[in-house]
């Protein structure tokens, strides 16, 4: 039976009956609906509740009375702490399928328009170290678990800050899980975070206060590639050309298989990158990655998919629901570094990328000329003003409409922009399906789903990316 106690804050003893959507579970309690985070369908707990409206509620499980028979063991020592992974409490096959339920329900109740079946999830063949990206951070604010604080109540020496190199701890801006062994890339990554961190810690490196914005190291940014290329990039919060130089002949002696060995220097409150200029240091300044038979060269500040090999999937899905046969001409539409229009440059008679930020087009236009492709232009801007009639004059209208928009989804002047150009096909790409079910909607007056299939890029992540293709009625 289900009680309340504290003033109606936690229910207690819910049995939780189903998978709801982004990796929230879903009970009903007195003819409430409550989404469940922490939980998975069998589990049955006590929910602390963060929100609750009349006939809804969102909470947290905070007690397991009894587990699912559907979990299994957790591969990481860091489940439950650190954001990543979350799902890795379940087999992989139930996340396929909960990822699978997700995509059809998101795309008819919230697309409300005619679909065909929803072809099977395709899933990554690995479902472990498949990321070639990653980013840590450096901290003098180590996260301590509640035992750790508990037997450091004895003592000040158990109660002092600590640096760490890691990952953020979700809700908590300002504390660093030091993280060991990742499971989410390929060495040498594990070995060069370690390597790193040992020898500041050795020579008594300062590590960055991001309450104060004082310290040394800040970022630390790894990216492999399939080819078995390797670059690193170290973030700095001011110059210190000696320790710099002496850290960076430890991590090439200690890690021999690093390509490239960037630094940056970053006196900034935030640490995004797109506004600073990494230096090269060591190697070429870039990894060069291949798909099927294309290269691309990954700089340090380049988008690029996260998982390489997954992402040789998702393009294949694309060109084959693009059904091109040599004679089409192609826009690609948030273009980035132009792989999909690359990748899919074979069949197309003439590709026309756009993208907005202009330093992916100029990456984009390097990537073309790497492949020998002379076939393809690419333009900086957004795509409402670029394509105008005077646009299409000059290159024409397209036959076939790739897009591939960010989770927010296409602008709606977008949509009104795809309406006017009345390709004959269009792919959409997307990471979000319940803003790809928003758009089809808007696009349901002239176009008609024709295939939908999902992939999934991010095992043990409840992130989906899904491709649709649409014909012109």
């Amino acid at each position: 039976m289900t009680r309340k106690r504290n003033s109606s804050r936690v229910l207690e003893q819910v049995a939780v009956q189903d998978y709801a959507a982004e990796g929230k579970s879903i009970s009903r309690v007195e003819g409430k609906v409550v989404f469940i985070e922490g939980a998975v369908p069998g589990d049955v707990v006590d929910v602390m509740l963060t929100r609750s409206k009349k006939d809804w509620a969102e909470g947290k499980a905070v007690h397991f009375h009894s587990l699912s028979t559907r979990r299994t063991t957790p591969f990481c020592e860091h489940f439950g702490i650190c954001g990543g992974c979350k799902w890795q409490m379940l087999p992989y096959e139930q996340q396929l399928q909960y990822k699978q339920n997700e995509a059809e329900q998101n795309l008819k109740r919230l697309g409300h328009i005619a679909l065909p079946p929803v072809m099977p999830i395709i899933g990554c063949g690995n479902s472990t170290r498949y990321r070639n990206k990653l980013e840590f951070t450096f901290s003098n604010r180590r996260y301590k678990t509640w035992e750790e604080l508990r037997a450091g109540d004895a003592s000040a020496e158990g109660n002092r800050e600590e640096p760490a190199l890691g990952f953020h701890v979700p809700k908590l801006f300002d504390k660093i899980i030091d993280i060991h062994t990742c499971h989410l890339m390929e060495e040498p990554a594990n070995l060069i975070r370690n390597t790193i961190r040992d020898f500041a810690l050795q020579n008594n490196y300062s590590f960055y206060d991001i309450r104060q914005h004082t310290g040394w190291l800040r970022t630390l940014i790894i990216r492999l590639t399939t080819t078995g290329e390797v670059m690193v990039n170290i973030c700095f919060g001011y110059d210190d050309e000696k320790e710099r130089e002496n850290l960076f002949r430890h991590l090439l002696h200690k890690v021999p298989g690093v390509s490239t060995l960037l630094y940056t220097i970053n006196p900034k409150y935030n640490d995004s990158l797109h506004d600073l200029e990494p230096v090269t240091w060591y190697g070429k300044g870039y990894i060069t990655e291949q798909l099927e038979q294309f290269k691309f060269i990954i700089g340090p500040k380049s988008f690029f998919q996260t998982n390489s090999r997954q992402a040789e999937k998702l393009y294949q899905v694309t060109r084959d629901f693009a059904s091109l046969t040599g004679n089409e001409l192609l826009y690609d539409l948030y273009c980035g570094t132009g792989s999909i229009g690359i990748f899919l440059s074979n069949k197309a008679r003439k590709i026309i990328g756009v993208e907005v930020i202009p330093e992916a087009v100029e990456d984009a236009k390097i990537n073309a000329r790497l492949n020998d492709i002379e076939h393809a232009s690419f333009f900086a801007g957004d795509v409402v003003d670029i394509c105008n009639d005077d646009f299409f004059r000059a290159h024409g209208k397209p036959d076939v409409v790739i897009t591939d928009p960010p989770r927010a989804g296409m602008h709606e002047k977008l949509v009104k922009k795809i309406l006017e150009m009345r390709a004959p096909a269009v792919v959409y790409v997307s990471c979000n399906t319940a803003t790809q079910a928003r758009d089809l909607q808007l696009l349901d007056g002239l176009y008609s789903v024709e295939k939908v299939q999902p992939v999934d890029m991010f095992p043990h992540t409840h992130h989906i990316e899904n491709v649709v293709r649409l014909t012109l009625r």
